[in-house]
């Protein structure tokens, strides 16, 4: 995990500039990535049937539109809104004076943030996913794809279980390995909440 001040700086520059990450995704899409977790698939024989079920669970979310945009932003709203409600509203309006959002409201500006980080997985990493266009869900379902959502998923609901059964009411966990580059900093600082405690967090949030 990183060290404090590393996660106040990184939320406070995403938060600020959300296009100061467009070079994140670089191995959001990575084949040898993929070919990885596929490996581990195959060994891993005790989260089979788990993972089974999950596999089920991701074909019915792609149906019904798991992979449109607009759920890709809704993932990063809501890991903000995670985050936000152990922030103090005077902390959080010192935050956002300083986007060219803050003119807007908290609650405003959290959606455009999240448009835009969303945006920025389109124009980045993600241009392999709108490139691929219709055979996105195929990859997704197919191969070491799907093992590294599930894996990454799971990994989520170790780590921050809040964040997770936020994201899982609406399947939105299997989208949060594409967004993690972006987002890991508020799940670490959440993280360091639950296990270090409300100081250790409020100490994260004073340091930006």
């Amino acid at each position: 995990m990183s060290s404090y001040r590393d996660i106040a700086q990184q939320i406070a520059k995403i938060i600020i500039s959300p296009d100061s990450v467009f070079g994140f995704w670089n191995g959001v899409l990575s084949v040898p990535t993929d070919i990885g977790y596929l490996a581990y698939g195959f060994i891993d024989t005790d989260s089979r049937s788990i993972r089974e079920t999950e596999r089920i669970r991701m074909m019915t979310a792609i149906r019904y539109g798991l992979l449109k945009n607009h759920n890709f932003t809704k993932t990063i709203e809501i890991v903000f809104e995670s985050f936000n409600k152990y922030v103090a509203e005077e902390k959080q309006n010192s935050i956002y004076s300083k986007t060219g959002f803050s003119i807007a409201g908290r609650a405003t500006t959290n959606s455009l943030i999240s448009a835009r980080l969303a945006q920025t997985v389109a124009q980045s990493g993600g241009a392999r996913v709108r490139l691929r266009g219709g055979i996105i869900g195929n990859l997704l379902l197919a191969g070491g794809m799907a093992e590294r959502s599930i894996y990454t998923s799971q990994k989520l609901k170790a780590y921050a279980p809040e964040v997770y059964n936020a994201l899982r009411a609406r399947n939105y966990d299997l989208l949060y390995f594409f967004l993690e580059p972006a987002l890991q900093p508020f799940v670490e600082a959440l993280h360091v909440k639950w296990t270090n405690g409300a100081p250790a967090f409020n100490q994260i949030i004073s340091d930006d």
